[in-house]
């Protein structure tokens, strides 16, 4: 089969406390998302959010629906955020080629029938994508990073010198619940989201790219007063429940993608710790 899924549970803060390396791993930690000619997922508990790549490359992979799911096509009652990670590329949606290139974005909505991965003609194609459940199908709408809403934070005296380009967000496309963009982190800057927040009001998930593949990320997680670490390699994704900071420290500089779904579309809507109250 070209689809291979599995299924993240919720996990209370109170047990993640006791949890050793590899649990905190097994638990969190995504790290084959990408495998050539497939497509894989985790269908997480937090918020329903699926978490998915895809790595067409002897011929085109279609989005199938997951026994989970119980429906007839994935997105019966869903909606998709891609972001395209690899080689210049196309996606085909309900019989409409969409051409995307390398960081540019589409939302599909809910009702859609056929999304077709298609590979690159030079290059790896990778294609990342989440999916939240919808009640009201928006149209399909491609963003360009021209068009996203670019914000430039940080410095590189404090080594967080950033660049969140945020793309499918509720000020650039109409969603439901979904929410993504992504973080460039700059030459010589290592620090993402930094002062470090929590909001309890929806969970998030990363993926962190653009990384030698002989470096890591340390990603920083947990309550804000009983942080844990998880090491993070290249094109690796780390499951952040409402009640974890979401944090990280890399030996390059790097990039990642942020998606959200929950409570509201308030992008602003987080409970800011500052880092000298963190333990």
């Amino acid at each position: 089969m070209s689809t291979q899924y599995t299924t993240r549970h919720a996990i209370h803060p109170a047990d993640s406390k006791s949890y050793d390396t590899t649990k905190l791993r097994e638990a969190f930690l995504i790290e084959d998302l990408f495998l050539q000619d497939e497509v894989r997922m985790v269908y997480t508990l937090y918020d329903r959010l699926i978490v998915g790549g895809a790595q067409p490359a002897a011929g085109p992979l279609q989005l199938e629906t997951i026994p989970t799911l119980r429906s007839e096509n994935f997105l019966d009652r869903r909606e998709l955020g891609i972001i395209n990670i690899g080689a210049a590329s196309t996606v085909t949606v309900d019989g409409k080629v969409i051409s995307l290139q390398n960081k540019e974005a589409l939302y599909i909505g809910k009702g859609v029938k056929e999304v077709i991965f298609h590979p690159a003609d030079s290059g790896k194609t990778q294609f990342y994508f989440n999916s939240a459940p919808a009640h009201h199908a928006y149209p399909t709408k491609k963003v360009s990073l021209e068009e996203a809403e670019t914000v430039e934070l940080g410095s590189l005296e404090n080594s967080n010198h950033r660049i969140i380009r945020k793309v499918l967000i509720n000020s650039v496309v109409e969603t439901c619940q979904l929410q993504m963009g992504l973080t460039e982190l700059q030459p010589g800057s290592v620090w993402n989201t930094m002062p470090a927040h929590t909001h309890d009001r929806r969970m998030e998930a990363y993926l962190y790219f653009d990384l030698p593949e002989d470096q890591v990320v340390s990603h920083f997680m947990g309550e804000p007063q009983e942080t844990r670490h998880l090491f993070v390699k290249n094109t690796q994704a780390v499951i952040s429940p409402p009640w974890s900071i979401h944090s990280g420290a890399g030996t390059a500089s790097y990039s990642f993608i942020w998606g959200m779904a929950g409570e509201n579309l308030d992008y602003n809507d987080m409970d800011k710790v500052a880092p000298t109250d963190l333990k």
